[in-house]
């Protein structure tokens, strides 16, 4: 696959009925060094608290020991050995899928006792060769796991679960024997089918919303499902201040007018230069969906118009405290993080002209320049969405 192919992942989960925390951990990092992308599945033993601390504990040891190319017998050996025995059942378990992605290269899969991914190409499921590895050490003897290595496509699909979905639904007069590996893949087959151009994320959604409705709306099992996507980059432009100098607001506008994505203007100022220098008006809206936030303007050739400091500073908070469950609100920070999670590579145009208004120093230290609030929020987008970001000071 192309370096210039975006890989868009996400996963979304759901406790069992009676848990708030959940027994599965999904972790992921890019290594930019290496241009490589790793991400991990694990599924604790049971569900609740103790089920958490053994999936985050195996999910981080493989996370780290594939980012430092362990072989990856050795990585299941480690992980087995270092987990602690559960004192009911005398065993140390935890299941992990690990996926490594070398982006414009190969990708490597390695699979224990997590139901066996998908892959999904040209609407069909596309079967890499899995091999299986079996363990030889005396502990550990006859120990199976899979593996598989390919060279992925554009819109190609990798689909990463835990055994909540595949048993939803079991010894229901539907599913008897649960969902299943084949009603798990028809469905994803149905869904892409309907819309070839779904996201990571509303895919994953899909497949939880599925299991969910499979165990009676009260999930026997922690439910977990991410999805990887091999695609075209979907990009949208953060605007916000005016250029330093005035002179430069042609330039600005300009910069803004051929950028081939979705755009959003954040500051009154930001949006009267654009509309000025592109000659159109502005359309404000009265409808106040957001208590601490003024409402948003519409204009042609802009999917939106906030206000600035105040919204890019909610947004990054969002972006901080979000969560695969979190529930987007319809405020206009929570629309411009919807739009940035849709998106993979995310520009900001950060014009550097004091506003007078910003220097207050009873204001809170975080609106005081522009700039560290964009700086920060590119820190979480990179950090925990993965996306690429980048910013420019105009």
């Amino acid at each position: 696959m192309p370096e210039n192919h975006h890989i868009d992942i996400n996963c979304q989960q759901r406790s069992h009925e009676d848990e708030r925390i959940c027994g599965d951990v999904f972790v992921n990092r890019r290594i930019k060094e290496e241009n490589r992308i790793i991400a991990v599945l694990s599924d604790g033993m049971g569900h609740g608290v103790k089920a958490n601390m053994l999936a985050t504990l195996t999910s981080t040891m493989a996370l780290n020991f594939t980012i430092e190319h362990k072989d990856f017998e050795k990585i299941a050996e480690v992980i087995m050995k270092t987990l602690p025995v559960c004192s009911q059942r005398k065993m140390s378990y935890s299941t992990f899928t690990i996926v490594d992605i070398e982006i414009g290269g190969k990708v490597s899969m390695l699979g224990y006792d997590n139901p066996q991914p998908l892959i999904i190409r040209n609407a069909r499921i596309f079967d890499p060769g899995w091999q299986n590895i079996i363990l030889t050490t005396d502990k550990y003897r006859n120990r199976e796991l899979r593996s598989c290595a390919f060279s992925p496509e554009k819109d190609d699909r990798i689909v990463l679960t835990t055994d909540g979905i595949t048993q939803s639904g079991l010894g229901t007069d539907r599913f008897p024997l649960g969902w299943g590996h084949d009603g798990l893949k028809d469905f994803l087959l149905a869904e892409i089918k309907n819309n070839n151009l779904i996201s990571s994320r509303e895919l994953g959604r899909k497949v939880i919303k599925q299991a969910y409705q499979n165990d009676g709306f009260a999930l026997k099992d922690d439910a977990s499902c991410a999805v990887i996507n091999f695609r075209d980059a979907r990009k949208i432009l953060i605007c916000t201040g005016p250029p330093f100098d005035k002179t430069k607001d042609h330039e600005y506008a300009a910069k803004v007018l051929a950028f081939e994505g979705k755009k959003v203007l954040c500051g009154a100022t930001t949006g009267d230069i654009i509309a000025r220098e592109w000659g159109t008006d502005i359309r404000d809206t009265f409808e106040f969906t957001d208590p601490d936030l003024p409402p948003v303007s519409f204009m042609d050739g802009v999917d939106l118009i906030t206000e600035g400091i105040l919204t890019l500073t909610k947004v990054s908070n969002i972006l901080r405290d979000y969560t695969p469950q979190s529930t987007p609100g319809k405020g206009a920070a929570d629309r411009i993080v919807q739009m940035m999670l849709a998106c993979d590579e995310i520009d900001f145009i950060v014009g550097t002209r004091i506003n007078v208004a910003h220097q207050d120093p009873t204001l809170p230290v975080e609106l005081e320049i522009r700039r560290n609030v964009v700086k920060g929020m590119a820190s979480i987008l990179e950090g925990k969405f993965l996306k690429v970001v980048e910013i420019e000071f105009f």
